[in-house]
């Protein structure tokens, strides 16, 4: 069953009355996600349920508003060097851990050291640190970050929530302490309560929080007394649990539950998530996808139109490597369009031959490919699965945990993956595909990578923009990235939930939130 973290045209659109009315403090918020990834510490999480979490426990040193702009948070103010390879920062007044201690400069050495330290532990992070070199502290409140080499993406990353400051302390315990919540310290809105592995995490106000980000409703303490997230794996459970008052609010009802969430007691908000939309990563170093016709030929069978009417009527289909929402995201949608004639004239040249069961084969082995996944997104892949075989691919599907999935990516061991990747900035392409970071095709360097790494380097925004466009397009045309379906977000909530609000990553910001009386 698809949840509704699918397709989105993009922008910010509400049903119901998410807003509104005064303030009250207290009461706890009950909050179903699908999946537990076994950790919290929003340094080390990658998925969008855990980092979600993380969000409320720590702050960064800036913010980025849903229209892309970085602005203030710890870091009243910055400096960017003309060759990005230069940050200073300077800190605000006041803001401490809730251990007590100072968000310092020397705090900021010490979580920028320790992400590094951390390596694919930090799997987001340790990205957006590459070639870092280190962090200064000339004074208490100012930290001056370098790199070798020109880091234009950088400063967004410091708006993220995985490059969000924990005390000094935390930045050097035991990783797997940090994930369990024992010794995660962070300077947010909430501190850790309890966290159940697979079952509940619970989130306790901070007493004297008092430096929100800019664009905050109001500064002060959060007026929730607690969130409680509850992991409810099946979609069809968390929309009775919704309907019936269990839980307050979800960003995991299914496709076809949502209209009935569009007032009746309830509202809606959906926010079309930037960054990698869901995406086939095939992995190139196996023999069949080593072939750049097959690999076309995947692409070529996928009929994305489809795909986002039929799953979420409406919306537009996905038009580039990037999301639609993500900035300087280019339209490769000519080069995404259906094309069966052409999948079976690449597949024919290829050799491939079908069978009397419609299967191609070559030298006596079946066109037979593996995708591994772990998202609740079965309606997706099995539409996909059709359209595969309607040009001779067997597509099987095989879901796993995320740590099972997780374990299968970092080995190398499968023929295709799928997953999204939620970033507000283009670099997210170089994080996902550059041969000099996560690599996911497994494949040799080439034309694409350069083009990655320069636009890492370039500060205009308009020349970065149309070296994003260039390698968005050799991705696409290429096969290396296959994307499929965008990505969105949308809040389903009872009516006494207000002011529950997506940040610049279309994740949540619970400080704001509060429940009627």
């Amino acid at each position: 069953m698809l949840t509704a973290l699918t397709a989105c045209s993009g922008g910010t659109s509400r049903a119901g009355d998410a807003e509104g009315g005064t303030p009250v403090r207290g009461g706890n918020l009950k909050f179903a996600i699908s999946v537990d990834s076994g950790c919290i510490d929003p340094q080390q999480v990658g998925n969008n349920d855990a980092l979600n979490i993380g969000r409320q426990l720590v702050d960064s040193l800036t913010v980025q508003d849903l229209d892309g702009r970085i602005q203030p948070w710890l870091a009243q103010s910055w400096e960017v060097s003309p060759d990005a390879r230069t940050f200073t920062f300077h800190l605000r007044d006041g803001a401490t851990f809730s251990d007590g201690s100072p968000v310092d400069a020397a705090a900021v050495k010490a979580n920028l050291d320790g992400i590094v330290a951390l390596g694919a532990k930090a799997s987001l992070g340790s990205t957006y640190l590459q070639g870092y070199t280190g962090t200064q502290a000339p004074d208490v409140r100012t930290a001056v970050v370098t790199f070798a080499q020109p880091s234009a993406q950088f400063l967004q990353a410091t708006s993220t929530m995985s490059l969000g400051l924990l005390s000094v302390p935390t930045t050097s315990a035991d990783p797997a302490t940090r994930c369990e919540g024992t010794t995660l310290v962070g300077s947010g809105p909430f501190t850790v309560g309890s966290y159940a592995n697979g079952s509940k995490t619970v989130l306790e106000r901070r007493a004297g929080y008092d430096w929100a980000p800019t664009g905050a409703k109001h500064q002060g303490e959060a007026y929730l007394d607690t969130i409680t997230y509850e992991v409810v794996p099946e979609a069809s459970v968390r929309t009775g649990s919704l309907q019936s008052q269990q839980i307050d609010a979800t960003t995991g009802i299914a496709s076809q539950d949502l209209p009935q969430f569009d007032g009746n007691g309830f509202w809606t908000q959906r926010r079309a998530n930037p960054g990698i939309p869901y995406n086939f990563f095939p992995n190139e170093s196996r023999p069949v996808f080593s072939d750049e016709r097959v690999r076309q030929a995947f692409s070529k069978a996928v009929d994305r139109t489809t795909l986002a009417s039929i799953l979420n009527p409406g919306d537009v289909a996905v038009t580039s490597a990037l999301s639609a929402s993500t900035p300087s995201a280019p339209d490769d949608s000519a080069d995404l369009a259906l094309d069966v004639a052409g999948a079976n004239r690449l597949l024919d040249e290829a050799g491939w031959v079908k069978g009397a069961d419609g299967i191609r084969a070559k030298d006596g082995k079946e066109l037979t490919v593996t995708v591994t996944f772990w998202q609740p997104t079965t309606a997706v892949l099995e539409l996909v699965q059709q359209q595969e075989r309607a040009v001779g691919i067997d597509l099987q599907l095989k879901q796993g945990t995320t740590a099972e999935t997780t374990a299968l990516q970092n080995s190398g061991d499968y023929d295709v993956l799928f997953y999204n990747l939620t970033r507000s900035d283009p670099d997210v392409l170089r994080t996902i595909f550059s041969t000099e970071t996560r690599n996911v095709n497994h494949r040799a360097h080439s034309q694409v990578d350069d083009l990655l790494t320069q636009q890492a380097a370039t500060t205009d925004p308009a020349a970065r923009a149309q070296l994003v466009a260039q390698a968005s397009q050799l991705l696409v045309e290429e096969a290396h990235s296959i994307p499929l379906i965008e990505l969105s977000t949308v809040i389903a909530a009872n009516d006494d939930v207000r002011d529950l609000q997506f940040e610049g990553s279309s994740r949540l910001w619970f400080h704001d939130a509060w429940k009627q009386a």
